[in-house]
């Protein structure tokens, strides 16, 4: 599925299942808590925290999935298309940064 495929999904999902999209405030607050989520299971699968009984059936792939669902959502509200965006933002990495991390790896 491309990323304009997945835009269009959602979308269509909102309107038959969804009934309306929550407003961009509250699915920031959404977001925030979704990326939480990985942040949690990313420190427990990773880092030195200990997984609680509750966390331990939970896949990361699902709770990425979910912070990419609320992206898609508010992008969709904001006229953003995340295709163009990505195309724009590697041009602006690869500009930006294309010796950067060559740079730092010799320093390594």
């Amino acid at each position: 599925m491309t990323i304009e495929e997945a835009q269009k999904r959602v979308d269509d999902w909102i309107k038959e299942y969804g009934v309306r999209y929550f407003n961009e405030l509250t699915n920031m607050a959404i977001l925030t808590e979704e990326v939480g989520e990985v942040a949690r299971l990313i420190s427990r699968k990773y880092g030195e925290q200990s997984f609680k009984e509750n966390d331990k059936s939970k896949d990361l792939g699902d709770e990425m999935a979910d912070v990419l669902w609320v992206l898609i959502c508010l992008a969709n509200q904001t006229g953003i298309n995340l295709t163009e965006a990505l195309e724009k933002n590697f041009e602006k990495k690869t500009s930006r940064d294309n010796n950067r991390h060559k740079d730092n790896e010799k320093l390594n």
